[in-house]
């Protein structure tokens, strides 16, 4: 559970990404976050429940 004030959005709210990371290990791509999600670098994640979420880095902008 988190403790933090306020306290950080579930693994299953749209904004999931803003907890707060517990752990970071930039040298392997990953942070894990408050709420017991796996972020990856490349915008992926992994739910608690093993469910894989696909990276959704936005698409650069074409002049």
């Amino acid at each position: 559970m988190c403790t933090h004030t306020p306290p950080c959005p579930t693994a299953e709210s749209p904004d999931r990404e803003a907890a707060a990371v517990v752990a970071s290990h930039a040298e392997q791509g990953w942070s894990l976050l408050c709420n017991e999600l796996v972020l990856f670098e490349d915008t992926g994640a992994l739910l608690p429940n093993g469910e894989c979420v696909a990276p959704h880095r936005p698409l650069a902008a074409k002049d």
